[in-house]
């Protein structure tokens, strides 16, 4: 091997080693296998008072899951357009600003959800931090990110092909609280293949607490069609 390919070798290698969170970051792992996650379903709608959804969510399934104990989150109902979110609290880490949100999707009917958010929230000082995403299949058709200062959904340039259905869906959404306490929205990995959002806003105001959650939310369509979704190693970094 010729000495300048090993060199760049090495180099690629060493990067990889620097860029690489794993290294350094606290992590919270199959988080999908955790009790004690919460549910609503009217407070998933616009401003926090949307319809009533019927709905449900099932730990430890077998099959389909990839290490044996996948969650099943189940929506239907007959109002069109009803909601259903779920979400589970960690251990808060103030200190915190990168957050790497990791977790694999399995459906069998990838027409039938309006749209399909996953979320992590950090509160500190005051200030929430909702770097809440959603992929939006029948509205703007693409990933759209949250503002939270502003409370309202921003399509960003990434476009949301419908999941492929019956095989799983890998996804590692990257968001980063800033030195001057802003949400940064970095990129979404599909599947091994990179996007970029770069998009940024304010936090909300006036919050009391100190959290730290992932959050699952599954959006009904105008026939409120009902299907499931199945998710499985749920993994959060923070460093």
């Amino acid at each position: 091997m010729k000495l300048s390919v090993l060199r760049m070798l090495i180099c690629i290698l060493l990067l990889g080693l620097l860029l690489s969170p794993t290294a350094f970051a606290a992590s919270a792992t199959n988080i999908d296998q955790m009790s004690g996650w919460e549910s609503c379903t009217t407070c998933a709608g616009i401003g926090g008072s949307g319809p009533q959804a019927s709905f449900s969510m099932w730990e430890w399934q077998s099959s389909p899951s990839l290490d044996g104990a996948s969650a099943r989150f189940n929506l239907a109902g007959s109002v069109p357009y009803s909601d259903a979110l779920w979400w589970k609290q960690l251990t808060p880490s103030p200190g915190s600003h990168n957050f790497q949100y990791d977790f694999w999707v399995y459906l069998t009917n990838s027409s039938a959800p309006q749209a399909l958010e996953f979320d992590v929230n950090q509160s500190v000082d005051g200030k929430k931090f909702i770097f809440g995403t959603e992929c939006d299949f029948k509205g703007s058709h693409r990933w759209n990110v949250w503002d939270p200062y502003q409370a309202t959904w921003v399509p960003t340039g990434v476009g949301c092909v419908p999941f492929q259905a019956y095989c799983w869906n890998h996804f590692v959404l990257e968001f980063q609280r800033t030195a001057n306490d802003s949400v940064l929205f970095v990129d979404v990995v599909i599947n091994g293949r990179r996007y970029y959002f770069n998009r940024t806003f304010q936090p909300k105001y006036n919050v009391n607490g100190s959290e730290l959650n992932v959050a699952v939310q599954l959006d009904g369509d105008s026939r409120q069609t009902p299907y499931s979704i199945w998710v499985d190693k749920i993994t959060l970094n923070y460093w």
